[in-house]
């Protein structure tokens, strides 16, 4: 079964990556998710800015 994620949540987890005050990993491993999964996320949020400015 897969897990599904707010965007609040997805956005909170972003910001903590765009800070860079931690790697990927520590970040993947602190909330049980997959590093790549994260780049995802990441990806998309700075894809989606250009359209929210």
């Amino acid at each position: 079964m897969r897990k599904s994620y707010s965007g609040e949540f997805k956005a909170k987890v972003v910001l903590e990556i765009l800070k860079e005050e931690k790697t990927i990993s520590q970040i993947a491993s602190e909330y049980g998710i997959h590093p790549n999964q994260l780049l995802k996320w990441k990806k998309e949020a700075i894809r989606s800015l250009a359209e929210v400015l």
